[in-house]
């Protein structure tokens, strides 16, 4: 097990607030929900709650991944918020940089994946057993050694973005679990961020739109 040292600052980013949810931005290095033992009890959801006492987790980023998520403030809000994501009617944008340059400027990877439990929390691909994958991407820029791609998961699997690149062979750059030791040490953390939320509001169905900025890492050439 890795150390776990969250950044302490800002405390909680808080990117918009209404008395049925917030949405939230999540450093890298940060677990969304507090692990079991008591040195990982830091998280995004323990600081929410205690600001916010009502705040239900709805879903989740890997402790390594940074960007937005949304928290309800109510157990009627927290039900539809989860039945919108189960309906994939949550659109979700990522950006990550990948070792290499692909040779197409878009494409999908369609691979079904199931925990690989001997070496878990990894994932892995497994025609058999696993289930059914969807991540499209798109090639935003390239520099010699490596790629700024965005991400489009239709499904919503754990690790999928990080096992899918690694698969097509172009694994994210910092990534601890499925990178190569070059593309490893090609970044100092996992260079994956959720980007993008759009979703309608819970209560009055209005149309919302979140976007979060890019760290400055993932923007070198």
């Amino acid at each position: 097990m890795r150390n776990y040292n969250p950044p302490l600052k800002p405390f909680l980013s808080i990117l918009y607030e209404d008395d049925a949810l917030l949405v939230l931005e999540k450093p890298s290095g940060l677990l969304s929900v507090p692990g079991r033992s008591a040195d990982h009890k830091d998280s995004l959801a323990s600081r929410a709650q205690s600001i916010y006492p009502d705040a239900l987790t709805v879903h989740r980023l890997d402790m390594d991944t940074s960007g937005l998520i949304v928290m309800a403030r109510s157990v009627e809000v927290h039900k539809a918020l989860s039945t919108l994501f189960q309906n994939r009617e949550v659109e979700k944008t990522y950006y990550a940089r990948v070792w290499g340059v692909p040779e197409n400027v878009s494409g999908e990877v369609n691979l079904p994946l199931i925990c690989d439990w001997p070496n878990r929390p990894r994932q892995k691909v497994d025609f058999a057993e696993g289930k059914p994958s969807l991540t499209r991407w798109e090639k935003v820029s390239s520099s010699e050694n490596s790629s700024l791609i965005r991400l489009m998961p239709v499904t919503g699997r754990s690790h999928q973005l990080r096992v899918h690149m690694q698969v097509i062979g172009h694994p994210i750059l910092g990534d601890p679990f499925y990178a190569h030791p070059d593309a490893l040490k090609g970044a100092s953390r996992l260079l994956l961020h959720a980007s993008e939320l759009k979703f309608s509001h819970p209560v009055s169905g209005e149309a919302l739109h979140f976007t979060s900025e890019l760290p400055g890492e993932f923007l070198i050439e």
